[in-house]
């Protein structure tokens, strides 16, 4: 049986010269518009709504399975390290998050980026549905993580609470957008670069 050839993401193609002052930087800019993009909060309880999610997955589909893991392994190590504006504005900082609600998704933002990443260096981030099919499997890797911890947490400080109402429900149709439009916006970035010259 023939082994698929890797293809290459998004970030390679546009600067396909390997460095690894390349993948530094490339890897440092997609932390920076995680945290960026973790300032777009809104809170409705334990757990807010942001655009956090959304910066994970595309970070996953645009640097490759290894470098948009690492990536992510280093927006939690930075905010870990008691950043400012790092984490949402309703999370708590530095270390402390990772003991609070939302540290569960934290944490599955670096699985649910190799994911996609991985995806996507199998030719998943080229087409409308397959890339869609990417984007949701990375959010279940999110909520896998996400709602594990959030259980823990609710059957301590609030064991009234359902995890699922509380967690996923209020997130599913912003999901949904977040899906919808990274499954127009991937595959037309690719029909972009593949009119350009190379």
């Amino acid at each position: 049986m023939q082994e698929r050839v890797k293809s290459l993401t998004m970030m390679e193609v546009l600067f396909p010269k390997a460095t690894l002052v390349r993948d530094v930087l490339l890897v440092l800019t997609f932390t920076a518009i995680t945290a960026l993009s973790a300032q777009v909060a809104f809170k409705i309880g334990p757990v807010p709504i942001t655009g956090q999610t959304f910066a994970v997955l595309l970070t996953g589909a645009l640097l490759g399975s290894r470098r948009g893991a690492l990536s992510m392994i280093t927006y939690l190590a930075v905010g870990a390290a008691g950043m400012p504006f790092w984490f949402a504005p309703t999370t708590a900082p530095g270390i402390a998050a990772f003991v609070g609600p939302t540290a569960g998704y934290l944490i599955g933002f670096v699985p649910a980026a190799f994911v996609v990443g991985w995806l996507a260096e199998h030719g998943w981030d080229r087409r409308v549905l397959t890339v869609a099919g990417a984007m949701i499997l990375g959010n279940f890797v999110i909520y896998a993580f996400g709602l594990t911890w959030l259980y823990v947490w609710l059957s301590r400080f609030s064991p009234e609470s359902s995890v699922f109402a509380v967690g996923l429900y209020p997130f599913i149709a912003g999901d949904a957008m977040k899906v919808a439009l990274a499954s127009v916006a991937l595959p037309a970035g690719w029909a972009v670069l593949n009119r350009l010259p190379r």
